[in-house]
């Protein structure tokens, strides 16, 4: 990605709060005009009030409207108001720049941060099975903030640096033309210094947002897993790798505040050195009559004040290279195209025949998440509507990778998947996945109302069917049973809920969607025998007239498929009932022979 079309991607959310940013502008121009007016009442003070040289004859017109004598002590309090004036002014523009200012930083940073919320949401299971989880809530809630301190640095504080060098310069050299040169001399070795720890500061904070990401990954793993930590006796392996993260992302933090303060401390030192020089070669002026004592002072005020602005003009670049870390996380995300594609000229799929669920057809199909290791290798099966089959094999065999292709979280390499006669490729992405419904092991439930995640596929739906859908799930008593029924708030993953009832709500979920395809994998695999038995007769009323599709571990699952396919290595080896494939004596009935060799009701799937 360049350069250019990296700050292009945050230029766009700036360019969103332009009204608000404009009206920045012109407090910013008013903040610099009152950084030259604030030294004035010095001069004032010290050269016509202490010092009691005879005022401009501007300046006495402006006393003789005021009617005021132009006395020394008239000029004091004058010089005095004037101060508490200007100060007030530029309390007044600051407040206002700030309020603005934090009213459109918010904005531009929660723009960047939805729509990269919104794309991480469109990446493909691909995408995120090589990127933690932490890593992308890195990206969302500190890489996000990016974009504030790309316009802050790059484009208002540019601007506010420049209007207030052009005004508060203006007024220096009009000063002394000799003193102003020297001041504005210092530019180039404040130039040399940003040069040389620019790029050190980039690599630094690259290295430190990768530890700190590293370091959130461990932590939202590890308290995800929790139970398993705590059973295996791992909390202190857990603190212990906890603490080498910190320890790593502390060390690159110290650098980087090592850096910086080596920069500032350089530049502090250029700084010093230069107001030195201006300090001796003023007094000497002033002390040979050259330079009024008032000039002086306002000018070493002016002098401090060009200093900040260009030293700020010219730390842009030792700025920029961090942010291009932060800048260059989000712009991965943005400009990632790991995502299942939609056609220019999709088609729709045909309509449900008599309320039965289509056909679904693998042809060839070949995929793989790694190049050249395909996991499903040539697979061609079709599915009658209606139909309930059951997807046998070890593990990684492909089952779980095979069913995915059906809402199209996947796309095959090569092949094709078809609903009803429609490769998937051709149809809207959203008519396809409207058409299926997931069942999975691990039921995924958020922390909301019971109602809620029932309605999850269908938000629109109203109480009653809601009520219906837990009914025929076989959970509306345990529900009506809960503080609040339906309205209560279950906890983060449906941790308030027990396994059985967690999968039941998610059964309820699939009755409410109503769709005419239904995928399970593995949805009884976590219960025990006898909550599962209890499920069956739910998921036997679930599957009728749909086209069903059920990765199973469990006998009684099994033989209630129409057929079973068993696959091995990427590729069908077995399909029948499961009294053929019995007779058979094939890897179907190793299967079986093993699972009552070991006393276990189940079969591997």
């Amino acid at each position: 990605m360049t350069l250019f079309s990296r700050y292009r991607l945050l230029i766009r959310y700036a360019r969103a709060q332009r009204r608000t940013l404009a009206v920045i502008l012109l407090l910013t121009a008013l903040t610099a005009g009152t950084a030259a007016l604030q030294p004035l009442p010095m001069k004032l003070l010290i050269d016509y009030g202490v010092r009691g040289a005879a005022l401009p004859a501007w300046l006495q017109r402006w006393f003789e409207f005021a009617g005021l004598g132009t006395t020394s002590a008239n000029v004091i309090v004058i010089a005095a108001i004037l101060g508490v004036v200007v100060f007030a002014v530029q309390s007044a523009v600051d407040a206002a720049q700030t309020w603005a200012w934090s009213l459109a930083g918010q904005r531009m940073v929660y723009g960047l941060a939805i729509d990269l919320f919104r794309k991480l949401l469109f990446l493909s299971p691909l995408y995120h099975r090589r990127t933690a989880v932490g890593d992308s809530i890195s990206r969302l809630s500190s890489d996000s903030w990016s974009v504030y301190t790309f316009v802050s640095a790059f484009l208002l504080g540019p601007v506010q640096r420049v209007f207030t060098l052009v005004s508060v310069g203006l007024v220096a050299f009009s000063l002394d033309v000799q003193l102003a040169w020297i001041s504005m001399g210092l530019a180039p070795l404040l130039a040399l210094s940003s040069n040389y720890f620019g790029g050190r500061l980039k690599a630094g904070s690259v290295q430190g947002r990768r530890a700190e990401a590293n370091l959130v990954s461990f932590v939202q793993q590890t308290l995800t897993a929790l139970p398993a930590v705590q059973a295996f006796g791992a909390e202190e392996r857990n603190r212990v790798r906890f603490t080498a993260l910190a320890e790593r992302a502390i060390l690159f933090s110290r650098r980087g505040a090592l850096l910086s303060g080596g920069f500032g401390m350089v530049n502090g030192a250029i700084a010093t050195s230069g107001t030195a020089l201006v300090l001796y070669l003023g007094g000497m002026r002033v002390w040979n009559g050259q330079l009024p004592l008032g000039s002086l002072l306002v000018f070493i005020a002016y002098m401090q004040t060009m200093h900040t602005g260009v030293e700020g003009l010219l730390r842009l670049y030792a700025e920029l290279k961090p942010l291009e870390a932060s800048i260059d996380r989000i712009a991965e995300v943005m400009e990632c195209t790991e995502f299942v594609p939609e056609v220019a000229n999709a088609i729709s799929l045909p309509p449900v025949v008599s309320g039965i669920g289509g056909q679904i057809r693998f042809d060839e199909v070949t995929f793989g998440y790694v190049a050249d290791r395909p996991i499903l290798d040539g697979i061609t099966l079709n599915i009658a509507p209606g139909e309930l089959v059951a997807l046998v094999g070890h593990t990684g065999a492909g089952k779980s990778t095979l069913v995915s292709l059906i809402p199209r979280l996947l796309d095959p390499w090569s092949g094709r998947v078809s609903i009803d006669g429609a490769d998937l490729r051709t149809v809207p992405i959203a008519e396809v996945r409207h058409r299926v419904s997931l069942l999975l092991q691990e039921t995924f439930l958020f922390p909301i109302s019971v109602a809620d995640n029932i309605s999850l596929g269908r938000p629109e739906a109203s109480r009653s069917e809601i009520v219906a859908a837990a009914k025929a799930a076989g959970a509306h008593d345990f529900v009506s049973a809960l503080s609040n029924g339906y309205d209560t708030i279950i906890g983060e993953r449906g941790a308030t809920l027990s396994g059985g009832e967690r999968q039941r709500v998610a059964i309820a979920q699939a009755f409410l969607r109503d769709a005419p395809i239904l995928v399970m994998d593995e949805p009884t695999a976590s219960l025990d025998a006898q909550t599962e038995r209890s499920l069956l007769d739910a998921l036997d009323t679930l599957m009728h007239g749909r086209t069903a599709l059920i990765i199973a571990h469990r006998l009684s699952t099994v033989r209630r498929a129409d057929r079973i396919v068993v696959l091995k290595n990427g590729r069908i080896v077995e399909s029948g009932t499961h009294a053929s494939l019995l007779a058979a004596n094939g890897e179907y009935a190793g299967y079986h022979a093993a699972q009552f060799a070991s006393s276990h009701n189940q079969v591997p799937a």
